[in-house]
């Protein structure tokens, strides 16, 4: 770690959780993107951070931070987990400002000694040291969308700039956002029903935007935009996304996200369906 401020190596031992970053920015950015509410759940393992954020227990948004991405990271138990006020702790690592001068970065020093103990930062930017302690509490049940490859029916990837005219042009005064993926024409379409009238959007299986197209059956189901607009987080800072759908219409959102050091990252979003749509009621 490059300030004297930061916890000595010989009292590793003592700590949970033990992280450090040269630029701090890499991790609020990322953070940024899931922070739709105050509080987070922080879990971490041997390969890396999950930070984890919900809303009325329909929608989920995890931020992943593998260890890779650390310049150091260690936990001593098999898993760390706590909850934490996300906007205090955004608060914090930006204390400094969410901009540098040139050349300059706030570097980060993470430590957790475990269960009942604050979180604490050591930040550090042109030689000024800062040591916030944040208080954690005890973690909520997380809810588990089960979405492992297996349960998945309908698969694409999509250059996020796709996405991001699609959420330009589409009619946000819409209360719902209606997803269509199938093998046969329209292939992926996105449906508005706002103020101005129905809006579709239609992007063919061999679009140049199009990465990958797995589909499997045909799906259309609602999502409220309200829940889906926090994701436009993500969304702003990615360059590619995963757009999947499982047997009952539960919708996960990847967003690729590549810092400016190059290295890549994830933020996830679960949504639940609003409504299921038979191809009859359309």
């Amino acid at each position: 770690m490059p300030f004297s401020a930061a916890p000595a190596a010989s009292g590793e031992e003592r700590y949970a959780l033990s992280a450090s970053l040269d630029n701090a920015r890499h991790l609020s950015s990322l953070l940024r993107a899931v922070h739709f509410q105050d509080h987070a759940t922080c879990f971490a393992t041997a390969s890396g951070l999950r930070v984890t954020v919900e809303d009325a227990k329909c929608m989920q948004a995890n931020a992943f931070i593998q260890a890779e991405i650390f310049q150091e990271f260690s936990v001593q138990e098999e898993s760390v987990m706590f909850r934490i006020s996300l906007s205090v702790l955004l608060d914090c690592l930006t204390i400094f400002g969410t901009t540098s001068l040139p050349g300059t970065s706030t570097a980060l020093r993470m430590c957790y000694r475990g269960y009942g103990y604050p979180l604490m930062l050591f930040l550090e930017e042109g030689g000024v040291v800062t040591v916030c302690k944040i208080n954690t509490q005890e973690p909520d049940e997380l809810l588990d969308f089960d979405f492992c490859s297996t349960n998945v029916v309908n698969k694409i990837i999509l250059q996020s700039e796709g996405l991001r005219e699609a959420f330009a042009e589409l009619d946000m005064t819409s209360e719902v956002l209606q997803i269509t993926m199938s093998p046969d024409k329209p292939y992926f379409r996105l449906s508005t029903f706002g103020n101005a009238g129905s809006a579709h959007l239609d992007y063919p299986r061999d679009s140049d935007l199009m990465e990958a197209f797995h589909c499997n059956q045909t799906q259309t189901n609602r999502y409220k935009i309200s829940l889906l607009k926090p994701s436009t987080k993500a969304l702003a800072l990615s360059c590619k996304v995963s757009i999947r759908t499982d047997a009952q219409g539960f919708l996960s959102l990847q967003y690729m996200i590549r810092n400016e050091d190059g290295q890549i990252c994830f933020v996830e979003y679960y949504c639940c369906p609003d409504e299921n749509i038979t191809e009859a009621g359309l």
